[in-house]
């Protein structure tokens, strides 16, 4: 499936004339190369009508929008959990794996949510990066995510809280398989149930890469944490993470957007204007617990980490608005 014509368009007058209107294909990852971080060439995770790629842009502002975005932080700007190279010696950002078919499957033993895990077997090689693991070695913390997207049956494996045993297998706290060429993401979840991630979502999808940002084309929403959720989710997230029930606070699997209005400096590097142009046209997900409006990404030496940052920064809780959420499950 093809990416629609009218939103292509707005993107490439946004970002490059010489994008061609095939470039993004959804749901199929076939074309993706094999490896860490390895390109996709052009390959969507899920169909284009899927919320993850589905333009927003139009949708009516919540009723609750100012309260909401102030208990975010009305003047506190994005920032890239991102980039290239290392931070305080872990990697910097979610890293991803790409596999064949002759990967071979191997046990997952859950530790903490198994009960709402996909049991398996996972395809995930002994050498695929975790989250925050140090290059140089050493003992690390963290989320210690680990997502492996298996090509050629189109599925997304995700760990959270991932530790690979001697026997080739890995522990994990939980995990979940995807299904990236149906809107029937994950058959197996069930309402409450989480994921590798807090919200129940999957994480690849929402992950800034470089390749697209780089060509000028982000064509997905992205992802973004916060340190007080509520308790409550919003589809397609499946779980909240929060006793918290006060309504001025981001319930899991909220989206906001950038406001139409906001004015893209045109000094910006054309990652941090194709990263903006996504958050107009699709919007982010509230998808964990941390800190306020870190946007997730994931690692590439081609990131200019200063420059990002800076640009980033300038823009501010204020210049955005959550889009009317629909669905919202309390307890």
């Amino acid at each position: 499936m093809r990416i629609g014509q009218a939103a292509l368009a707005a993107f490439v007058a946004f970002a490059s004339p010489a994008l061609a209107a095939d470039d993004p294909v959804y749901a199929d990852m076939k074309a993706a190369d094999l490896g860490q971080g390895a390109d996709l060439n052009g390959a969507v995770a899920s169909p284009a009508d899927n919320p993850w790629n589905t333009d927003i842009s139009g949708e009516p502002v919540d009723p609750r929008s100012d309260a909401i975005i102030a208990s975010i932080g009305l003047d506190t700007g994005i920032h890239p959990d991102f980039g290239s190279g290392t931070y305080q010696g872990g990697i910097l950002g979610i890293p991803y794996f790409v596999v064949g078919k002759k990967q071979a499957d191997v046990k997952i033993k859950f530790r903490a949510y198994g009960d709402q895990s996909d049991k398996g077997p996972y395809p995930i090689p002994r050498k695929a990066d975790v989250e925050g693991e140090r290059p140089k070695g050493g003992s690390f913390g963290g989320d210690r995510h680990v997502l492996v997207i298996e090509k050629a049956a189109n599925r997304l494996y995700e760990l959270y809280r991932a530790f690979p045993r001697e026997d080739g297998g890995w522990n994990a706290d939980s995990g979940a398989i995807f299904h990236l060429d149906s809107n029937d993401v994950r058959p197996t979840a069930k309402p409450g149930w989480t994921s590798a991630d807090a919200a129940g979502l999957p994480i690849f999808p929402g992950l800034a890469r470089y390749e697209e940002a780089s060509a000028g084309l982000v064509p997905h929403a992205l992802r973004f944490t916060v340190s007080r959720s509520r308790r409550a989710y919003v589809p397609p997230a499946t779980h909240w993470a929060s006793s918290d029930e006060d309504p001025d606070l981001p319930p899991m699997g909220m989206r906001v957007r950038l406001k139409a209005g906001y004015d893209v400096p045109k000094s910006f590097s054309r990652e941090t204007k194709a990263i903006l142009k996504a958050l107009k046209t699709y919007g982010m997900f509230v998808a964990d617990n941390g800190s306020d409006w870190y946007l997730s990404g994931a690692p590439h030496k081609g990131w200019r980490n200063g420059r990002l940052a800076s640009e980033l920064r300038q823009v501010t809780g204020r210049d955005f608005e959550v889009v009317r959420m629909q669905g919202l499950v309390t307890p």
